[in-house]
């Protein structure tokens, strides 16, 4: 116990040092910064925490560089973006029924009737308060979880049973994620697929390169990212923009009143229910690709089928305001315990977590984070410890101060953001495709990134027109070379036995579950 308070006070501490030891209160102001962009943004429809993500990092690299002392400022924006948009999203919901982030569209049902009804402040502090608590619950399961659950499989699995880990995880992800799994199913393999360009861990020599001496350290991972991403979700939306013009001309409807604020006594009266969403949330998020839409989903039938008057919900009852937003934004929190845990991202947002880390610094995620190897000074000098712990928990402080600036911030600028909504996305989207190309070509070697920018959007927008999920794609893409360390470690270790993935109790065990969902997806393509 003392060890776990003493990994705790240097990672508390190594936000507020500097390099040099004096006081740093960049990563804060940074963590401020991020959470103001992630509100502005969720305010904005047709946008979302993600894309800001995807459009900041690159920059964040470009400003703060590579080294280990920029992985506090880079994370901390990002963080504060993730949890600032699940908030700011909520107002253009409520407001005009214009959902900011998909996460917000379960929102509209009783938010946009409240705000009909002259309740519209109400409906946004009921928004707030239900966002931000369940977000700080499921930070509190995270905290507790992602130890555990890394110590737990350090200690059991062994490199078969992770390999078997990985393939379990893509195989679910693909089966929970939109509406045909068998498609996502493909695009996790075709991610994997395109992976496999440039570097070989055979050592002999690079691979898929057709030739061009570019490609041969791999492709650039942060251009291919933005591409199949972001930018393909703009060509998407500017097609859709030109083929809805009638829509678009109608522009917003005109800002309700917004009536009386909530008082302490009905927010009292919400915490059983936000409880309830939070930790439905938490537990769907906590699961890699389910997602935000299927947690508020959950959470509103179950607050409605508990609630002593389910004949009001849809009709602007501030219960249906809390089971999503709380369900919502529990789902951010939870959506790093695998990845902090095991290296797995859950959703887009842990996508980008992650290639902050793997850009910046020498920290990487998964179980070996978490190890608490005994505190000792050698020779009087050089300090022996576990330095990913100590950053691990410095992450967790930075999340802890952006649920500082989401209650104090967050609250007054709510209320200001409606007028966001008119911003038409004739101005947004080129802004959007503007700053990704040069993102990408600053960070990623020039017009190497850019080709691989747009050739990823190429693909991003085929795999959207198909019905396609983007996320296993995605996912696939990382964890590919992941997947083929373990599985060529495994097979060397075994002494060359093609069978090795077979000898163990527990892979073997994951993968059956694994050969069940795919049978279970090719069902369900054959019925539909």
């Amino acid at each position: 116990m003392d060890l776990l308070f003493q990994y705790i006070g240097l990672g508390i501490s190594s936000v507020f040092q500097g390099p040099e030891g004096g006081l740093w209160l960049l990563p804060v102001g940074m963590v401020l910064i991020g959470v103001l962009i992630g509100i502005i943004i969720g305010a904005v429809p047709g946008m979302s925490g993600p894309f800001a993500m995807a459009i900041a990092l690159p920059i964040l690299v470009s400003i703060f560089g590579y080294g280990n002392e920029a992985l506090y400022p880079v994370l901390g924006c990002l963080l504060g973006i993730m949890k600032g948009a699940t908030v700011g999203g909520a107002v253009p919901a409520i407001l005009f029924r214009t959902p900011g982030t998909p996460d917000a569209f379960l929102t509209t049902l009783d938010g946009y009737p409240m705000a009909q009804k002259g309740l519209g402040r109400k409906a946004i502090q009921t928004a707030h308060f239900s966002s931000v608590l369940g977000d700080n619950f499921s930070d509190l399961v995270l905290f507790i979880a992602a130890p555990a659950i890394a110590l737990a499989v350090e200690r059991i699995l062994g490199l078969p049973e992770k390999s078997a880990l990985i393939i379990l995880s893509l195989c679910f992800m693909a089966a929970v994620v939109g509406q045909a799994p068998l498609k996502g199913l493909l695009g996790g393999l075709l991610g994997m697929f395109v992976s496999l360009i440039g570097s070989s861990m055979s050592g002999n020599g690079p691979r898929l390169t057709f030739g061009l001496p570019e490609l041969g350290n791999g492709l650039p991972l942060t251009s291919a990212v933005l591409g199949v991403l972001v930018i393909s979700e703009v060509l998407v939306s500017i097609e859709d923009m030109r083929n809805d013009r009638s829509s678009q001309a109608e522009g917003p409807a005109k800002r309700p009143e917004m009536g009386p604020r909530l008082t302490w006594g009905e927010r009292a009266r919400m915490l059983p229910a936000i409880l309830r969403g939070a930790s439905i949330g938490t537990v769907i998020g906590a699961l890699p690709g389910i997602g935000t839409t299927t947690a508020a989903t959950l959470s509103y039938d179950s607050a409605r089928r508990a609630s002593k008057h389910p004949e009001e919900f849809g009709k602007g009852t501030p219960e249906g305001v809390v089971a999503t937003e709380s369900a919502n934004s529990a789902v951010s929190g939870a959506n790093l315990i695998p990845v902090m845990s095991l290296g797995i991202p859950g959703n887009s947002a842990a996508v980008f977590i992650i290639l902050a880390v793997e850009t910046i610094g020498d920290f990487a995620f998964g179980p070996q984070v978490f190890q608490f190897t005994p505190i000792r000074e050698v020779e009087g000098f050089d300090t022996i410890m576990n330095a990913g712990l100590v950053t691990a928990f410095g992450m967790f402080t930075m999340m802890v101060i952006a649920n500082v600036w989401n209650w104090t911030l967050g609250g007054m600028l709510m209320g200001l953001l409606g007028h966001l909504v008119k911003i038409p996305k004739s101005i947004i989207l080129p802004v959007i495709l503007t700053v990704s190309l040069t993102a990408a070509y600053t960070q990623d070697g020039g017009y190497l990134g850019l080709l691989t920018a747009a050739i990823f959007s190429l693909i991003g927008y085929g795999l959207r027109r198909l019905d396609v999920s983007i996320l296993p794609f995605v996912i696939g893409f990382l964890l590919a070379p992941t997947l083929e360390g373990l599985v060529r470690g495994a097979f060397t270790a075994s002494g060359g036995d093609p069978f090795f993935l077979l000898k163990s109790p527990i892979a073997l065990g994951m993968l059956a579950v694994s050969a069940f969902l795919l049978i279970r997806m090719v069902r369900q393509a054959r019925r539909a």
